[in-house]
């Protein structure tokens, strides 16, 4: 049995007011999985970006503007929400305090085409 401890992974600064944590990974034996937590600033998110895999948001604390597509909603703690694989979608901290979220990825690395971005983004994942 492997025990990944994810408290003691470095927190990284994915983006300014954007504080991530990855749970597991390529990195700690995961084959299918990649999960991870962010803690977002109010005003902060995740821009319009696009996964070749099915993905998981959900909202541990705080509220969040989530978009998927064409729709758009306010969820708040204890709320998930599937993001079809290739499917455009992003989400800001709507509320006054930190927002945190899970998030899951059906890849073992995170993988990436961001809108205003024509490279592919990708993070833990041996180099």
């Amino acid at each position: 049995m492997k025990i990944n401890d994810y408290e003691n992974q470095p927190l990284e600064e994915w983006q300014p007011g954007v504080t991530t944590r990855m749970r597991c990974s390529l990195l700690t034996g995961c084959r299918q999985l990649c999960i991870f937590d962010q803690w977002c600033i109010p005003g902060m998110g995740a821009p319009t970006h696009v996964h070749a895999v099915e993905k998981v948001i959900s909202v541990v604390e705080g509220t969040a503007e989530i978009w998927v597509g064409e729709e758009t909603e306010t969820i708040s703690a204890g709320k998930s929400v599937v993001v079809p694989a290739g499917t455009r979608h992003g989400f800001t901290n709507c509320g006054t305090g930190t927002l945190h979220l899970q998030l899951a990825l059906a890849a073992p690395i995170y993988e990436a085409t961001f809108e205003n971005d024509a490279e592919l983004a990708w993070r833990w994942a041996p180099r």
